[in-house]
């Protein structure tokens, strides 16, 4: 008798472990097998100065105004440093950057998600500006503290890209079937794929909340899941000489790399000129990052930019 509910037993929970890997299984194979069409992942490159030369300044001037980037930037009270370095560095040059954190914080002024799971914060951070500002932002960047954004340069990505169209950016990575951006070097979703992730968030059998029972899925990979869905497929961001410009590494690294592995060419070899992020930055390299970027200048040489992106008004940025 003993044997018996022994066997039982083993048997109960070898059937349960097998379900759940079956469940976890489909929620990354989502989308696979019922798609409308074959979608082949393909590389967004930046704008040609030469094809911003052509537009009219009147025009130029109209499209700087017209670009409107919401930054979210996901907190915990442990980032506090990162967390004060970001809010005095590059998130001025957002037109408007909120803080979710997992907790409430009196520190600094955030919006509490109530939660320290990373994709249920990621998700009503995505909700909750969808929600508020849908109507006021046709751009939405999320990055973790650990990142530096260059925020003009991702407008001139962005320039001739129409945010009506569905487009998930940023650097793309391949897990099996599953191709996805990487938070570690920033996600921008165009306000069409906001629009898609939001009618997709209330349904869990296309967009659960947690992903596999075995073993979790991390946010980035959990939210590719939802757009495939929807028809939104991650896109891998290039200049036009195929460098990356959304970095999962800090610019430190990628020069001691460039010296290791291209010792005569370490400035080509490093990174692109119009990167738009950069991860793993420590607080002190944030702000020796902001110093590089926008205060460092060259007496007498100007600089001939095509297009100038004006700060948001009251903004105190450098």
């Amino acid at each position: 008798m003993l044997s018996e509910s022994s066997s039982f037993l083993k048997g109960v929970m070898l059937g349960s472990i097998f379900c759940a890997l079956i469940t976890m299984l489909g929620h990354v194979r989502i989308g696979h097998g019922n798609r409308m069409h074959q979608h082949e992942h393909h590389h967004l490159q930046a704008p040609n100065k030469e094809d911003i030369l052509k537009i009219s300044e009147d025009e130029r001037m109209e499209l700087s105004k017209s670009f409107r980037v919401y930054c979210i930037i996901l907190v915990k009270p442990k980032d506090v440093s990162l967390w004060a370095a970001v809010r005095e560095t590059w998130t001025k040059h957002c037109d408007k950057a909120e803080f979710f954190s997992s907790e409430n914080v009196k520190v600094f002024e955030s919006i509490n998600m109530e939660t320290d799971d990373m994709w249920l914060m990621m998700r009503k951070a995505y909700k909750y500006a969808f929600d508020k500002y849908r109507d006021q932002y046709n751009w939405f960047f999320l990055a973790r503290p650990t990142t530096f954004a260059i925020i003009e340069n991702l407008k001139y990505f962005l320039l001739k890209k129409d945010p009506s169209q569905p487009f998930y950016l940023g650097h793309t990575i391949k897990s099996g079937d599953l191709e996805y951006v990487s938070v570690e070097g920033g996600i921008v979703l165009s306000i069409e794929s906001m629009k898609r992730l939001n009618s997709l968030l209330g349904i869990p059998e296309k967009c659960p909340e947690q992903g596999g029972m075995i073993w979790k899925i991390s946010e980035d990979k959990q939210l590719a899941v939802c757009l495939k869905y929807a028809g939104v497929f991650a896109e891998n961001a290039e200049d036009s000489e195929g460098k990356d410009v959304f970095n999962t590494k800090s610019v430190g690294l990628f020069i001691k790399e460039a010296m290791t592995n291209h010792p005569n060419l370490v400035v080509e070899g490093c990174c692109s000129d119009m990167a738009v992020t950069f991860n793993g930055l420590t607080p002190n390299q944030m702000h020796v990052m902001m110093y590089g970027v926008y205060r460092l200048r060259a007496f007498g040489h100007i600089f001939h930019d095509a297009l100038v992106f004006l700060p948001p008004n009251g903004s105190d940025n450098d």
